[in-house]
């Protein structure tokens, strides 16, 4: 699940010195070689799992310290409009002008962005497309911060909404899902899918299940990505694009005969 806490608009930032050419030169290859989609206002990666999106403590490589590469003649830097979650891979969504910045942030906020998430969980939810509304809280403790299903009207408690939909099983152990969040909160999929007894496969935090074994062959990672986003472009029109499954689900698809293109039904969820 992810958070649409929109990242400050910070635009006269001071420039932190530019550091070693060369590593600025690697830094934009390697946000070239993760872009799905540039044109003059905005830019969609497709964030590698493991690769935190902001910094946070002890985080030093993230990819907002990135896009301090990619200034333009007129020193303005694109900006996140939206976050995912460290070890969620998949869609994330750049605004390169000051006047995307704002246009998209409105648009997260009035939740005219589209998100699709595809996801790989244990058992088999029924029924096999339905809505999930619970209240989720902050639960800190000592060695981690995770979020809870809480009650209408604790403190710090936010509704949160998300669709499902079951695209493919595998001998009832396994269910290829597609989730459309219609609220972001932090970690809303994750915690929602082990609210309904079917936590995300190499979910570290989240996953939960006694007697569960990961199937031979496949990597204990989060098998959770963001895998289509579609939102109004700043300009007119529509951004549409499609993730690739990164290289663990799409090992975990093959070992299982998944075909990734299949159809799938979320796109027929209601919007709230």
């Amino acid at each position: 699940g992810q958070a649409v806490r929109i990242p400050p608009l910070r635009l006269d930032q001071p420039r932190p010195p530019a550091g070693d050419a060369k590593v600025r030169d690697q830094t934009r290859e390697f946000l070239k070689s993760i872009t799905l989609h540039e044109d003059a206002d905005v830019l969609v990666l497709n964030k590698p799992m493991g690769l935190a999106v902001q910094g946070g403590s002890g985080t030093t490589r993230h990819l907002d310290g990135m896009l301090e590469t990619l200034r333009d003649a007129q020193g303005q830097r694109p900006r996140l409009v939206h976050r995912l979650d460290k070890d969620t891979a998949g869609c994330l969504l750049v605004a390169k002008t000051r006047f995307a910045a704002s246009a998209l942030a409105k648009t997260f906020r009035s939740r005219a962005a589209r998100k699709i998430y595809w996801a790989l969980v244990a058992g088999v939810p029924k029924p096999r497309q339905g809505r999930i509304s619970t209240f989720l809280a902050k639960e800190e403790r000592e060695d981690a911060s995770f979020m809870r299903v809480a009650r209408h009207g604790e403190e710090g408690a936010s509704h949160a909404v998300t669709y499902y939909a079951v695209i493919d099983t595998a001998a009832r152990q396994l269910a290829w899902l597609s989730l459309k969040p219609v609220t972001g909160r932090t970690h809303q999929l994750r915690a929602h899918m082990a609210h309904i007894g079917h936590p995300i496969v190499g979910d570290a935090k989240y996953f939960s299940k006694e007697n569960w074994q990961l199937p031979g062959g496949m990597q204990n990672r989060l098998h959770l990505v963001a895998r289509r986003i579609v939102v109004p472009h700043p300009r007119g029109g529509t951004i549409d694009i499609t993730a690739p499954l990164p290289p663990h689900m799409r090992q975990s698809w093959n070992l299982i005969g998944f075909d990734a293109d299949r159809y799938d039904p979320i796109v027929e969820a209601p919007e709230e």
